[in-house]
């Protein structure tokens, strides 16, 4: 009988085990799945009617590519955030003879501080630390006062990767009263915390006030356009 139990036991655990692997573990990929099977998803970052004089704001330029992808199709002016030290030098080595291309090492956030940051590729985080992940300094400056100190007035085209502190960032431009001086944004909202869904949520009611959803996949990307 004894056995029998602790059989059981192994055999209810296992399957614990499985259906946690599914419901934590499988998502985001199933998600990435479901986005990559939309056969406009190529084209949901860099469809968009810019002009030459358009200011593009790139928060999270990693390797530069996105920018790379607008500059090629409509030749604009793109401010560049990547805080990670390694990968903004690279970026701006890549970018050196383009002096519409702007690489500012540090990222845009809420408020003005320095922070450790997880260095995980293109998913390093301030709030996803991992253990066996290397450990950087970074700059953070708000972004109200980015664009008061440098007189932008209106951002035709705004993409935000930030890994998850897309949140803090959004309720304060919210707050702020710049949103409406936002022409285009295309997010990637992040799912490290408990409350994800309803912070999100919660900024999409606020969203909606002003602009209107483009497209969305859950967690992947989302695009919002200013109302007429």
């Amino acid at each position: 009988m004894l056995k029998f139990i602790a059989r059981g036991i192994r055999f209810g655990a296992k399957v614990i085990d499985k259906v946690g692997r599914v419901i934590y573990t499988d998502t985001p990929s199933k998600r990435v799945k479901i986005w990559y099977a939309d056969p406009k998803n190529r084209f949901y970052k860099t469809d968009f009617d810019l002009k030459s004089n358009a200011i593009v704001f790139d928060l999270g330029g990693f390797e530069g590519q996105w920018a790379s992808d607008i500059y090629s199709r409509f030749n604009c002016e793109i401010y560049v955030f990547e805080p990670v030290p390694q990968y903004a030098e690279e970026i701006k080595d890549r970018f050196k003879l383009n002096t519409k291309i702007k690489v500012y090492p540090f990222g845009l956030f809420n408020k003005n501080m320095k922070t450790a940051i997880a260095i995980q590729g293109e998913g390093s985080s301030t709030l996803n630390k991992r253990d066996d992940s290397s450990k950087t300094e970074i700059e953070l400056v708000r972004f109200i006062d980015f664009v008061k100190d440098n007189s932008i007035n209106t951002i035709d085209l705004m993409k935000i990767n930030i890994e998850g502190a897309e949140y803090d960032l959004l309720d304060d431009i919210i707050d702020s009263g710049y949103l409406p001086d936002i022409d285009n944004l295309i997010i990637q909202f992040h799912d490290f915390f408990p409350d994800s869904k309803e912070r999100m949520e919660r900024i999409h009611q606020k969203l909606k006030q002003t602009h209107e959803r483009t497209f969305f996949h859950e967690f992947v990307w989302e695009g919002w356009k200013r109302k007429r």
